[in-house]
């Protein structure tokens, strides 16, 4: 059996990628017929047509597909591979790539990530986005592990490692001076403003089913995704705030805030998802991803 060579396997992987073959021979700085050659040598080592020209376009055949697949693993592996060793040298100073979903507490990923902060030889990378963003870069390399509060669904391409880390009861949280006597669910809330996270996420849906099972209305003064700005407005005062009380966890210790009510069944859940690798980070075994409360 012929040896596969990997140059010709990367010149059809450009070409695929640019879906042109002009294109990928100006980011391989080559010529275009030289790279027309290189392809052709793969189509007859490989004995199948790996693209068909339709005008000036070209398009993968089903054997250029599966060849793509292979090749997307094969470079992709060869990257975190290379990666991987970089950091394994003795000088080498090693970097985490984490990616946090914004509407995650800003406590809960100090706390997680704390073992790794305030060394010489480590370098921590944080990336905010949206849940599917992070887990397209996490996909690509670019990331190694991401904090969110949902795991990923598992699919045929992916093979994703979802671990629940913690969950806590949302409370409603607020100033001190807010009531002057015992809050009530619900009947308080229809005085009291209430900022909350925007419809959809896994916290104010349960509580909106609440509140319709109750048949209360309250007054939404802000519904915000970001878990940090939920808590400034938690500070000014002025309403309540429903969040996870990690989410303000020095106000809690210090008095500034109090917790008004805690709904037990409402719970919000603080999930590290990765993905399996042949090379996974060395510093993520220095991460303490068994449950733990909070």
């Amino acid at each position: 059996m012929a040896v596969l060579n990997y140059h010709h396997l990367r010149y059809f992987w450009m070409i695929a990628n640019e879906g042109s073959l002009t294109r990928a021979a100006r980011r391989l700085n080559v010529s275009p017929s030289s790279l027309s050659i290189q392809l052709k040598t793969l189509e007859e080592q490989l004995g199948q047509a790996l693209f068909e020209r339709h005008g000036r376009s070209l398009q993968l055949t089903e054997a250029g597909r599966i060849a793509l697949g292979y090749a997307d693993a094969l470079f992709k592996l060869g990257d975190e591979f290379v990666s991987t060793l970089e950091g394994l040298r003795p000088d080498a100073r090693q970097t985490l790539r984490v990616g946090a979903v914004s509407t995650l507490s800003r406590n809960f990923q100090i706390e997680l990530l704390r073992p790794l902060f305030g060394r010489a030889d480590v370098e921590v990378i944080i990336q905010s986005g949206t849940f599917l963003e992070l887990l397209s870069r996490l996909r690509d390399h670019r990331l190694d592990i991401v904090l969110a509060n949902q795991p990923a669904m598992q699919d045929q391409d992916e093979d994703w490692q979802s671990t629940l880390i913690a969950e806590q009861s949302v409370s409603l949280i607020g100033a001190p001076g807010l009531k002057r006597r015992k809050f009530r669910f619900p009947q308080d809330l229809a005085s009291i403003g209430v900022a909350a996270p925007n419809r959809g996420s896994g916290i104010r849906n349960a509580f909106d089913e609440l509140l319709e099972a109750e048949g209360v209305r309250p007054a939404f003064v802000a519904e915000i995704d970001d878990m940090a700005m939920l808590r400034l407005i938690a500070r000014e005062g002025f309403c309540l705030v429903l969040v996870p009380p990690v989410v303000v966890l020095d106000e809690l210790a210090n008095g500034t805030l109090k917790e008004h009510w805690t709904f037990p069944k409402i719970k919000e859940a603080f999930y590290a998802v990765t993905r399996r690798r042949q090379f996974p980070s060395p510093l993520l075994k220095m991460l303490d991803l068994r449950r733990r409360q909070i």
